[in-house]
């Protein structure tokens, strides 16, 4: 029988490599696999690209990987939050890269890396300076630049509540990016709220189908950033 559980975090990620291109699952806090990243932040993996919409807030999740030096490069939306208090002085001594995505750009480079498409047009970004370099082309009469698709050797993500199949349900808005990662990632590794039973989740609520997810870890009662940044907590 298939079975995609693992016993911890930390093994769900054993095998990410120094320079891996990594996508991140959450929304600011929503949806962010916190522990998967703290287990990433142990591993001590170096040199990563990171995919996701921000830059993490505090001293934990995804803002702690990039102040524990492992981030060579974040691909994201918004570099800079209420919270954010690691990228932006590390972005400006020019210890880490930054490759700056309008959101539903990212949102569809990520989508077409999964669907096998290598590369789209958008009007967004024409006229600024995200568009320098890029091939333009014009279609009735409207100029459009051209975006790659994004692909990656991991993805971390998140959901509420899984089967040992690997069939995700996710928790209203906490799914935002997930999806589209786990098509996107030749690994694609979940911590879930519950595991259950398999024809416990009604199939047609199932959003991310068991042949786009590799492995699964329980992760009951998962850590609030939040209430972390509010606690003045860091990791590790």
């Amino acid at each position: 029988m298939i079975n995609k559980s693992v016993g911890s975090p930390a093994e769900a990620v054993a095998d990410i490599f120094d320079g891996a291109t990594v996508m991140i699952g959450g929304f600011g806090e929503v949806g962010s696999p916190i522990e998967l990243i703290h287990a990433l932040i142990d591993l001590g993996t170096r040199n990563l690209t990171v995919v996701n919409n921000n830059t993490g807030s505090g001293h934990v999740g995804l803002a702690a990987l990039i102040e524990n030096g492992q981030v060579g490069k974040m691909i994201c939306s918004y570099p800079r939050t209420t919270n954010s208090m690691v990228f932006p002085e590390l972005y400006r001594s020019g210890r880490i890269e930054l490759e700056l995505v309008p959101q539903g750009t990212l949102a569809e480079r990520i989508r077409a890396g999964g669907a096998g498409i290598p590369a789209f047009f958008t009007a967004t970004s024409v006229g600024t300076p995200l568009a320098e370099g890029k091939e333009l082309r014009s279609f009735e009469g409207r100029d459009y630049v051209m975006e790659y698709g994004l692909k990656a050797d991991f993805a971390l993500i998140k959901c509420e509540r899984a089967d040992r199949h690997g069939n995700l349900v996710y928790h209203k808005t906490a799914r935002n990016f997930a999806p589209i990662m786990a098509m996107a990632a030749r690994t694609t590794i979940v911590q879930t709220g519950s595991l259950v039973e398999l024809g416990e989740i009604d199939p047609e609520v199932v959003i991310t189908p068991g042949i786009f997810v590799n492995r699964l870890v329980t992760v009951c009662d998962p850590a609030q950033e939040s209430k972390l940044i509010a606690e003045g907590r860091s990791y590790p």
